[in-house]
């Protein structure tokens, strides 16, 4: 049986899910998969950087507090990061990406990404910034390198909303999508519904585990404008930058407007949206909408997200998932890491690095 080796560039809560699950599950995986999985680096900006190129015990890692939990001191360990070091050095086969999203320029994780494709190395990723903003020069990379770029991750956690385009829709031509794709915000807006203003709404969602401590990304649409731009780009053939995608939030809607519009059979969602044109131009959009009760999005609630995609044969067929959690979005990567191994586990082109690796040495 080949085994794939990981490097986990940040160790929050998606790869330390992800972790969880090659720790406690990693023998069923390997059986039901082909395959095994096992971690070799750990890379954190507060925990440090851990390598252990015969496999690192993720158990007494796991077992440690998030916020207690420091590599500097352990065989391997260092309390530096060491991300760049890490990603271009270390022997892994798969380089995790899991930090946090940069909006602006995609920073620190577009360069995590470019040094781990540059160096051979497959990537999965949940970020949506270097997909957002250099996925097309990023997935020529990788081409170039003969390695994978995954990153269903990125649009609606382990709702496999991309492959469902990709792989179920042969022989659509899909015109527009439209999604909700906050749950933080849908949830908001569902709070201000029932009469609770937007500040009390925003402290629930975070104590809830919802929002972030800062919830601009959320509140202000910037966290749906990546995935827009992601979803217009990857499944409309578009090649969007930040600017050309129209952005308002949900702050300025009261919870008078909401109810108002309740008692009209309406329902405020935050929507992004994306229309290509005969001549092939793509508009797309980020804004609150009140969606009468039969639109395909209306009824998506709390921290569900859905995307509604047009086809010419079909019509509207949507696709609804959760939009949110550490272990849905762990699961996200794992899916990237089984269509890593589909495509390249027989192929014979040999990219910059094998693909299976039995045994490591430094």
């Amino acid at each position: 049986m080949g085994r794939y080796d990981l490097a986990l560039i940040g160790f929050g809560g998606v790869n330390r899910a992800l972790a969880e699950l090659i720790s406690q599950s990693g023998e069923r995986l390997a059986r039901e998969l082909g395959f095994a999985l096992r971690v070799v680096a750990i890379t954190d900006l507060r925990a440090g950087s851990l390598v252990d190129t015969d496999g690192i015990d993720l158990a007494p890692l796991l077992a440690a507090e998030p916020g207690e939990l420091s590599f500097a001191g352990l065989p391997g360990g260092s309390a530096d990061p060491r991300n760049a070091w890490v990603i271009r050095e270390v022997p892994a086969d798969i380089v995790v990406e899991a930090t946090f999203t940069n909006p602006a320029d995609g920073e620190p994780a577009l360069s995590h990404v470019r040094w781990a494709l540059d160096s051979g190395k497959h990537v999965c990723t949940t970020n949506k910034g270097p997909v957002a903003l250099a996925g097309r020069a990023l997935k020529q990379l990788a081409a170039e390198r003969g390695v994978s770029f995954e990153f269903e991750g990125s649009v609606l956690s382990g709702t496999p909303i991309l492959r469902t385009a990709e792989r179920m829709f042969g022989g659509l031509e899909i015109t527009g999508v439209q999604g909700i794709m906050n749950g933080t915000s849908n949830y908001i807006l569902g709070r201000l519904e029932e009469g609770v203003d937007l500040p009390a709404a925003i402290t629930e969602a975070q104590e809830l585990g919802y929002a972030e401590a800062d919830p601009t990304a959320d509140i202000e649409g910037h966290d749906v404008q990546l995935k827009v731009m992601i979803l217009a780009n990857e499944v409309l053939g578009a090649d969007l930058r930040r600017e050309d995608v129209f952005c308002e939030g949900i702050s300025a809607i009261t919870p008078h407007e909401v109810r108002d519009a309740a008692s009209k059979g309406l329902r405020w969602k935050l929507v992004g949206s994306a229309t290509r044109h005969e001549d092939g131009s793509v508009d797309a959009r980020v804004a609150p909408l009140a969606l009468p009760a039969h639109h395909p999005l209306a009824g998506i609630s709390g921290p569900v997200n859905a995307v509604a995609f047009h086809t010419d044969l079909l019509g509207t067929v949507t696709v609804s998932g959760p939009g949110a959690g550490r272990i849905e979005t762990a699961y996200a990567l794992l899916s990237d890491i089984i269509a890593i191994h589909q495509r390249h586990a027989d192929d014979d082109t040999a990219p910059t690095r094998p693909v299976l690796l039995e045994t490591h040495r430094v």
